[in-house]
């Protein structure tokens, strides 16, 4: 990307690219389009490709879709183009990969941008799968989530299905999701495009947005201010987590080598935690406490309904794919690396505090 993170820990995240089993050369003179590139995991994803465009002379160029691209950025091997996804999308050149992560990705937007939400799944998934089928020959990869589950009891395989109130606000990302994994299934079976689809669960890493309203990634900003762990709830909820390096992984793996047609479940079962576990191992982390608040009606509104949502992630693990940072250790490499990026940022108004790590 255009600013590097200056941290040994991330050079190492976006070096574990290399552990997988992948024919990197399969990338040797390809364009890749990727959306959602300034997210969470996108941002690590366009790090790692270029890493491996340098390591293995790949000459590879990515077109990378947002809504406010500085184009003045552009270099031989990244285009920022200015575009919503929700708006249909047409580029002269020719497109090898698609991978869409373009998407409102935590509870505050659910609530407060529920048409955005929707859109984006929806129609910006149905543009890019026209796109691809102009493409002939591009494979895309459709990131899905573990919200597509619902509401159930059990640990999910990519054949189940539990509950949502479609009748909700809160849904309008869940059933969008299931909507554009019904996409993808459509234009194969009409068009001919080849895609496979990442169920990602819970995910979270460095390259977090300030704004961004999940649970655990407001517990990674209070323990990088020195603050209480804040938690909203009795935090019995069970959820399935992955560190970014190794969803970004995973989907790169699953380009290369998934079979189409297939979805998969990509989680790490070392790291199913609790809330209120975690937010006790971030607190221990960090030197302070866990306190309990009462959520505001839009907090509220946007969070999940479910209160166990755990993957089972065999199908991607049999194909060769596995995780590398389990949670305890994947929090305190994030605030470890987040505090980097304090200090590299002289703008930033809390750059002289020091953190202690044990």
């Amino acid at each position: 990307m255009a600013e590097i993170i200056q941290s040994s820990l991330y050079q190492e995240d976006i070096k574990s690219v290399l552990k997988l089993n992948c024919d990197w050369q399969k990338l040797k003179n390809k364009t890749l389009l990727i959306t959602g590139a300034s997210g969470l995991i996108g941002k690590v994803l366009v790090d790692m490709l270029d890493m491996l465009n340098s390591r293995f002379m790949l000459n590879m160029k990515l077109l990378l879709l947002f809504r406010n691209a500085d184009e003045t950025k552009n270099t031989d091997f990244i285009k920022y183009v200015k575009h919503d996804v929700s708006i249909p999308f047409s580029s002269d050149e020719r497109i090898d990969y698609i991978i869409h992560a373009a998407s409102n990705t935590h509870p505050l937007l659910y609530a407060s941008q529920p048409i955005e939400t929707i859109s984006a799944n929806v129609l910006g998934t149905y543009n890019l799968l026209s796109l691809a089928a102009k493409n002939k020959g591009c494979r895309f990869v459709f990131l899905s989530s573990v919200e597509i589950y619902g509401k159930g009891t059990k640990r999910f395989s990519e054949n189940d299905c539990g509950y949502i109130d479609c009748n909700s606000l809160r849904a309008g990302y869940n059933e969008s999701k299931r909507l554009g994994e019904s996409l993808c299934q459509a234009f194969l079976a009409q068009k001919g495009v080849d895609f496979v689809t990442a169920r990602l669960c819970r995910s979270y890493g460095p390259t977090v947005k300030s704004d961004d309203s999940k649970v655990i990634s407001q517990f990674l900003r209070n323990a990088l201010h020195g603050e209480n762990i804040i938690l909203k709830s009795e935090g019995n909820q069970l959820y399935s987590y992955i560190y970014a390096s190794d969803a970004s992984c995973a989907i790169l793996f699953l380009m290369l080598n998934g079979q189409t047609g297939e979805a998969y479940n990509v989680s790490d079962a070392s790291s199913d935690i609790t809330l209120k576990d975690l937010a006790q191992i971030i607190a221990e982390y960090a030197g302070t406490s866990v306190v309990f608040d009462t959520p505001s009606a839009q907090e509220k509104a946007g969070f999940s309904k479910a209160d166990t949502a755990v993957l089972n992630s065999d199908k991607i693990t049999h194909l060769g794919w596995k995780a590398f940072v389990d949670i305890q250790n994947g929090v305190k490499r994030c605030i470890r690396i987040m505090d980097s990026m304090m200090q590299q940022d002289r703008s930033c108004t809390v750059t002289n505090r020091s953190i202690n790590y044990t």
